[in-house]
């Protein structure tokens, strides 16, 4: 039976032999920057903006990776050719590439003898590549970044309800991570807050998603979206201090040109959210959703609004498909 493959520090392997270690910084410590691409038609929608933007965060962690952005893309590219092929009728892929910080050695036991004596602080793996010890004669392993690209299959069924009814955000005691300790530019792995907003957010209502705030109560974003809302005819965004610049917002802001709909940024407020007109997410698996409610309050009159339905109807456009359709289409599958 065919497998689907993926690329793991420079070999392509069938999924069920690619394999990450316990000891892995991405493990151990969270260490990790990552990409989520989907297909339409099974081609990577804006590929080359999603490494753009890997790379940039790969310099800004000083994660050094043999594979250039070109070479990334290739692999990727021939990745969906062949795991596109064990799709079922209308299926779709997600393609992730990450990379960790490698293998940390003191976990690996790389300094026999040392053990976790060698991190910073009790039971802390020292992460710091560093040159022979002074006095010691030996060199500390240094970490080489692990690199991975593998895809899955789509599940149209995650979003359906929120499509058809409208997304419920909550606001959650969680704050979004402040600018100051993790710039939101990169997109990374340490999502711990992300995990604990959303358990907190479906106490209230299994089905919610968590809009986090910042420190100082203005909105931010989902663990796995931008938001945006509508203010007499003008989209409205939260700055991207503390927001990572998505590529579907960015996707949103380009149609919106287009269509000469006015979009600025600011500092937003729950009291704005909830005396919107309208708000969406975009997110990478589905672009575009409709928020209906925000802590239980209606926003509009509950249903998606005509800039979304015109920003919508322009994305399907521009890929050449019914994103909605197929996704209500397919949960039925």
């Amino acid at each position: 039976m065919a497998e689907a493959l993926v690329y793991l520090n420079g070999r392509t392997v069938p999924a069920s032999q690619a394999h990450l270690a316990i000891f892995d910084a991405g493990v151990v410590m969270g260490a990790t920057v990552t990409e989520m691409t989907r297909t339409f038609r099974h081609v990577p929608f804006r590929l080359e903006d999603h490494l753009e933007r890997l790379f940039r965060s790969l310099r800004y962690v000083r994660f050094r990776i043999g594979p250039t952005q070109e070479e990334l893309a290739a692999v990727s590219r021939e990745l969906v050719e062949h795991n596109a092929k064990l799709l079922p009728p209308g299926g779709e892929l997600g393609l992730i590439q990450f990379v960790t910080a490698g293998e940390v050695a003191a976990y690996a036991g790389f300094e026999r003898g040392e053990g976790l004596a060698t991190g910073v602080g009790a039971g802390r793996p020292d992460l710091s590549p560093l040159p022979e010890r002074e006095g010691t004669g030996r060199r500390q392993a240094e970490m080489t970044p692990t690199v991975c690209v593998h895809t899955f299959p789509l599940d149209w069924r995650r979003w359906e309800r929120a499509l058809r009814e409208g997304a419920h955000l909550v606001t959650p005691s969680i704050r979004h991570v402040p600018p100051q300790c993790c710039d939101p530019k990169i997109k990374y792995r340490s999502r711990m807050h992300y995990y604990l907003a959303d358990q907190e957010a479906r106490l209230v209502d299994p089905a919610a998603a968590a809009l986090l705030l910042d420190l100082e109560g203005n909105v931010t974003e989902t663990s796995a979206a931008n938001f945006l809302m509508v203010e007499g005819g003008t989209i409205v965004s939260p700055t991207t201090r503390n927001t990572l610049p998505g590529i579907s917002r960015a996707t949103v802001i380009d149609l919106a040109a287009q269509l000469g709909i006015p979009f600025v940024e600011r500092d937003i407020q729950v009291y704005h959210v909830i005396n919107a007109d309208e708000a969406f997410l975009t997110s990478t698996p589905y672009c575009l959703m409709p928020v209906a409610r925000i802590n239980g309050l209606p926003i509009g009159d509950g249903k998606p609004g005509k800039i979304v339905r015109r920003l919508r109807d322009a994305w399907n456009e521009l890929v050449g498909l019914d994103i909605e359709r197929q996704i209500l289409e397919g949960s039925n599958g």
